[in-house]
């Protein structure tokens, strides 16, 4: 609660919590690990083996004991902000614990070795001949599905939930964490990132100019879409997926609808884009490795999606050229695209400020009225700033470490990961949950899906692949040695 004694703001409440599970995460540095406990969830064919404490300082727990602890800590800390934000404490409890408990049951089940694994390598390993190679996304896949059942067919459990489904503070809160994770990958890839500078910002160019701008044309004009739904579609398609249309949508001041059935476009055509566009990338480009790892980043429309893309396009490039003799090191073709991703997410910040600027200014202000600052700070999103500062202060810190620090943020940071992964899995279920198939097929969910497929598979995979060769071609990972 605010010293005016009104509500917090979810937008507000999200940079709160994500600052403290952050700071927590950096006690390890202190030699107090104090996130420790958290719970992973590892691809699994024996579901004992399937959850573990993310410490091996807890290992005392078990994997069953992490996830209750890890429940009972997030039920304490989401319900400090129900009460900042003056929800009805008892019905979030209830509510939080439905969602909770659902959300990560749907994300072991995802994490199923047929389900998840993605590579050849990883199907020996667990001994199985076919896999959907969904990766650990897979669970995000069941968590919006079973979300849509509820949603639809199950209207009193959805309304009973009603308290704890907040898909825009979920997300909102694991973008402030993945600040943290970037800054440790942007770190750990210096040299590479560096050697890839020009790459990454042509990708920073087309991704939020280009492509952005051709994806905004086509819905305002083409489909004649309100600029409400034109913009998180843009940087949906465009950009990032799930977090730049969350980002964009808070920067206009969009409804929730909005950004919640982009969202949920977003992920059903990543899961497309992942089943496809890797074979494809192993087959018409086996012989630009580089350029193969480059398309995946500048195609695929979420983090994960994206740098799974890479992992399978890698082993199956590195087999193709293993048969013939040639044995490229591993790494740099999932670095590509690692790094890439790690470029354009950076500026999802930045885009959501400008949007907002010129939302106040231009766009969204009454007739004769003067834009002031105080307005467009009001209406930035207050966790851009929590994502840009992890960022910052991670990549700072890992750099300007000793080796043996340096590891002890990268263990901090994978602990603070974990939490992100938590609160993806928990805004898929709600965005699920919320997504009532009546209310998006009156508000346009088949038109917003034309957009996407026009504008995805029409323009937006073709430039990138075009790209991506013109800055990659010939350029090839080293070979092994000895």
């Amino acid at each position: 609660m605010n010293g005016n004694g009104k509500a917090l703001s979810e937008d507000l409440l999200s940079l709160i919590i994500g600052l403290v599970i952050f700071v927590l995460a950096l006690g390890v540095l202190g030699g107090v690990d104090l996130l420790g406990w958290v719970v992973t969830t590892a691809v699994w064919t024996d579901l004992s083996k399937a959850l573990a404490p993310i410490s091996k300082g807890y290992a005392g727990l078990g994997g069953v004991g992490a996830l209750v602890a890890t429940y009972v800590g997030l039920l304490a800390l989401m319900t400090a902000g129900a009460a900042a934000l003056k929800a009805n404490v008892r019905r979030f409890i209830l509510a939080f614990t439905a969602v909770f408990w659902i959300s990560y049951i749907c994300w072991i089940i995802g994490s199923y070795a047929n389900f998840a694994v993605n590579t050849p390598a990883d199907m020996q390993k667990f001994g199985i001949s076919w896999s959907l190679r969904l990766t650990a996304e897979g669970g995000f896949v069941i968590a919006l599905i079973v979300g849509l059942i509820v949603g639809n067919f199950l209207p009193r459990l959805a309304a009973w939930m009603k308290e704890a489904i907040r898909p825009e503070m979920y997300i909102k809160i694991a973008i402030v964490l993945l600040g943290g994770f970037l800054g440790i990958v942007s770190a750990e890839k210096l040299s590479l990132a560096t050697s890839l500078m020009f790459l990454g910002l042509a990708s920073i160019i087309v991704a939020y100019l280009i492509f952005w701008a051709v994806v905004y044309y086509v819905a305002r004009v083409w489909f004649k879409f309100s600029r409400e739904w034109a913009a998180p579609l843009a940087s949906g398609i465009a950009v990032c997926g799930v977090s730049a249309a969350i980002a964009t949508g808070a920067a206009i001041r969009a409804r929730p609808v909005v950004a919640i059935m982009v969202s949920s476009l977003v992920v059903v055509f990543a899961v497309v884009e992942l089943l496809v566009l890797p074979f494809a990338a192993a087959y018409f480009l086996d012989q630009q490795p580089m350029a193969a790892g480059a398309w995946m980043a500048l195609s695929v429309k979420t983090d994960g999606a994206a740098v799974a893309s890479g992992g399978i396009t890698e082993a199956l490039i590195l087999a193709n050229a293993a048969a013939q003799g040639i044995k490229y090191q591993p790494g740099w073709i999932l670095g590509t695209a690692a790094t890439l991703k790690v470029f354009i997410d950076i500026f999802i910040g930045v885009w959501a400020f400008l949007l907002a600027w010129i939302w106040t200014k231009h766009i969204d202000v009454g007739k004769g009225e003067t834009v002031k600052i105080g307005e467009i700070w009001e209406r930035f999103p207050k966790f851009v700033i929590g994502y840009v500062l992890t960022f910052l202060i991670i990549l700072v810190m890992a750099l300007a470490a000793s080796p043996a620090v340096a590891a002890q943020v990268k263990a901090a940071m994978f602990e603070a990961n974990a939490f992100r992964g938590i609160f993806f899995v928990l805004t898929f279920f709600t965005i699920g949950v919320m997504s009532n198939f009546r209310q998006l097929w009156a508000e346009g969910i088949g038109r917003l899906a034309a957009v996407y497929l026009l504008s995805l598979f029409g323009f937006v995979i073709w430039v990138a692949l075009a790209i991506s060769l013109v800055f990659f071609a010939g350029v090839k990972p080293p070979l092994v040695t000895g």
